[in-house]
């Protein structure tokens, strides 16, 4: 698995997407997290949320965590929110993110997607859930594999 984790990024892309993870988060108390899927899957909404729950996202104290669960091998891209998200946004809340992000794939532009994606994140959720005084970085900001 290691060889296809470095083809896909390179440790220089995951310092730039972590530096995007970190500052994005200085807008909220959201809990941003990347995770790249090489395991092909019929269902890629049910295996993103099994991720989110394997890396204990929902375990956040305002229930603010969200997955960009990406899939380089099936083309795939979904954005998970947890359920303190999903109760004060709209239901086209991840829309606009997603198609941004999915658009700079297209073109093979997957850093600069998954950047832009976690910065619209940041500012999209400063408003439902601004960065606080006592905040605590909750999550690990690496990206994981499987």
């Amino acid at each position: 698995m290691g060889n296809k984790k470095h083809k896909f990024l390179s440790p220089k892309d995951e310092k730039k997407i972590i530096k995007a993870i970190q500052k994005a988060e200085k807008n909220t108390s959201g809990e941003i997290r990347i995770h790249i899927e090489f395991e092909s899957s019929a269902n890629h909404l049910e295996k993103a949320l099994e991720v989110f729950e394997r890396l204990e996202m929902n375990q956040t104290k305002d229930r603010n965590g969200v997955l960009f669960h990406v899939s380089p091998d099936d083309h795939n891209f979904t954005i998970i929110g947890d359920e303190g998200i999903d109760k004060v946004t709209p239901d086209d809340f991840w829309d606009d993110i997603k198609e941004d992000v999915v658009k700079r794939f297209k073109k093979e532009k997957y850093v600069k997607g998954l950047c832009e994606g976690i910065k619209k994140t940041g500012k999209a959720l400063k408003k439902y859930f601004p960065h606080q005084e006592d905040d605590v970085n909750e999550l690990p900001d690496e990206i994981s594999y499987s």
